[in-house]
């Protein structure tokens, strides 16, 4: 039986990242980048497409991890009848080979156990050629990448794996590295295990220690602080969505999508929430991978990139994979990186805005790329466009689509008055003007009293909920009011918030999906905005119980089954995590909003 969603925890090393079970495998680790082939797929697939397990044999009888605090370092302790042993796993950087680090330390009693690593090239299709280096280390090639495998224990092949029979006594420490590097340079050293695991909790501890973030719900805004963390490029800045493909939004379904690049919207919603919590350098290397990503005319911007800034993300399908519990198709690349979703023209100028209110230092060659934006969404805005759902059942109107345009609008006309920046102040007010009046008109139902998905639709949309949030009306405006109560009404399922009608064929897909985390947090910021701060913290804290137990959050979350759902980690849930924890810290002060 596939583990569940949950039952995973991230480890990464800020190039790419792994996911590892509560039963001690490796099922999922892409090298050397987020976005590259699979080594290891048993995630997508079955352990037969690769994976890397160390776990006790026989039965187990309680399974208890943790991060070690302020870190990304994993340990899954083991119980078992023999005695317990403590499974250690992180992954380190280097300059050009990448690590991943696991270490078994025996805690009470003789505990035997076993390794079976099965890798698997071009995600899980490919067996490589296994050979023993002169040193003792196992060396795995195939095309362009090796893995050097080191242990102090001996190893042998069996059944096209490397596999292991050892044990592990009180006191006892056995170390493994797994060590990535181009199969065309020089077979690469292996670290110093113990060595490495030091020098990658000073790391995280370094950066942890800059939060500043207080208060009741402190650990876990640092918990989803570095989840963010361990999202984002190390080398470009750039911030992926998630780091795995195909982990289904509805079991045995088709929404199964590749989210391992950098979308606009997340990424500025991630901004925002690093700066707040006092990490400026985070949201200047993301400005400046903005800017190199969107170089060129603005109007090929597109909504998503990879982490070094490509743009051809070309989505194809992996028949030989079985899927997340027969979840198929299992994609790679994401075809919606060619459409149009104009909301993305306002998530970025807002971003850039809110840097410059936080005092990050700006550029003119920042402003020439928002009066770009800002002159191109002129001629643009009136357009039916895909959305923030990125729905492929045909553009529409988007009342979200527009209300971001209107905060494009809105950030340009006040980093003119605000900061004095030199543009056309009067046209863009006025663009401003014309894009509310459409919105109030077109975009709110006065029978259903609420703004609507899109122009004509009798549909509701969670991200409607984002009107006060971004400034456009306040709070307590009564069409405001009358949408929220309309949204508790028509999208809670099991006392969460669905991201749409489900009756609604926006999305040109059938079955239902899970409930996206991220709207129930959006909902908690206007129960803050409203003053009803006891709503507020118990919804928040609803959503705070559905964190596995190691602080993670995926995409959604099935109320009906009670497991998570989608791709896992999803920086979209742990950024609204952030910024509602920041809002109720506030809430007996004037909430903040975007747009104040």
């Amino acid at each position: 039986m596939p583990l569940r969603i949950e039952d995973y925890a991230l480890i990464g090393n800020r190039a790419t990242a792994a996911l590892v079970g509560n039963n001690g495998s490796v099922d999922w680790l892409c090298f050397p980048r987020f976005d590259s082939e699979a080594s290891f797929a048993a995630l997508v697939g079955t352990p037969e497409n690769g994976r890397w397990l160390i776990a006790p044999k026989g039965d187990i009888k309680r399974v208890n991890r943790r991060y070690r605090e302020g870190t990304l370092i994993l340990e899954t302790e083991f119980e078992t009848a023999d005695g317990a042993v403590v499974l250690t796993d992180c992954m380190q950087h280097r300059d050009g080979p990448g690590d991943l680090l696991r270490s078994v330390r025996g805690k009470r009693g003789t505990v035997p156990l076993r390794m079976e690593l099965a890798i698997r090239f071009a995600y899980g299709e490919l067996v490589p050629w296994v050979t023993r280096l002169p040193d003792g280390r196992t060396r795995a090639v195939a095309g362009p990448h090796q893995l050097i495998l080191q242990t102090p224990v001996a190893v042998h092949g069996e059944d096209l794996k490397t596999v292991s029979d050892f044990q592990v006594r009180k006191g006892e420490e056995v170390h493994f590295s797994l060590t990535w590097a181009r199969s065309f340079h020089p077979v690469p050293e292996s670290p110093d295990v113990c060595a490495a695991f030091g020098a990658v909790e000073q790391e995280w501890k370094r950066w942890s220690a800059r939060c500043n973030v207080t208060g009741e719900y402190a650990e876990a805004v640092l918990r989803s602080l570095i989840t963010l963390r361990a999202l984002e490029d190390r080398d470009t800045g750039g911030i992926v969505a998630a780091p795995t493909t195909s982990l289904p939004e509805a079991i045995g379904g088709a929404r199964n999508w590749d989210y391992r690049y950098c979308w606009l919207r997340d990424s500025t919603f991630t901004l925002y929430a690093l700066m707040e919590s006092g990490y400026r350098e985070e949201a200047k290397a993301w400005r400046e991978w903005l800017m190199r990503a969107v170089a060129g005319s603005p109007d090929k911007m597109q909504i998503m990139y990879g982490s070094a800034g490509e743009r051809r993300l070309d989505e194809y399908e992996l028949p030989h994979l079985a899927g997340y519990m027969n979840s198929k198709p299992v994609r790679v690349g994401n075809g919606a990186s060619n459409q149009l979703q104009l909301d993305v023209y306002g998530e970025v100028l807002d971003s850039l805005y809110q840097a410059r209110r936080t005092g990050l230092a700006t550029s003119n060659s920042v402003w020439d790329l928002e009066t770009a934006l800002a002159e191109h969404l002129e001629t643009i805005w009136h357009k039916p466009d895909e959305g923030i759902w990125e729905v492929r059942g045909g553009p529409k109107n988007f009342t979200y689509s527009k209300l971001m345009a209107w905060v494009a609008f809105d950030r340009i006309v006040r980093t003119i008055e605000d900061f004095g920046a030199p543009g056309p102040a009067g046209k863009f007010r006025a663009m401003r003007e014309q894009v509310r009046q459409e919105i109030e008109e077109k975009g709110f139902n006065r029978h259903l009293n609420s703004f609507v998905q899109f122009y004509g639709s009798r549909h509701l949309d969670a991200s409607l909920l984002l009107i006060p949030v971004m400034g456009f009306l306040p709070a307590d405006d009564p069409r405001v009011l009358g949408t929220v109560a309309a949204i508790e009404k028509n999208l809670m399922r099991g006392g969460f918030v669905e991201r749409y009608d489900p009756g609604s064929s926006v999305d040109g897909l059938e079955g239902r999906e899970g409930v996206f985390l991220a709207c129930s947090f959006w909902l908690a910021d206007n129960y803050v905005l409203q003053g009803r701060y006891d709503d507020a913290r118990k919804l928040f804290e609803k959503l705070l119980i559905l964190r596995n137990d190691v602080g993670l959050l995926s995409e959604e979350y099935d109320p009906d089954g009670k497991r998570l759902l989608g791709n896992f980690p999803q920086a979209f849930s742990h950024v609204a995590l952030v910024n509602t924890a920041l809002n109720l810290t506030r809430s007996r002060k004037p909430a903040r909003h975007r747009g104040s």
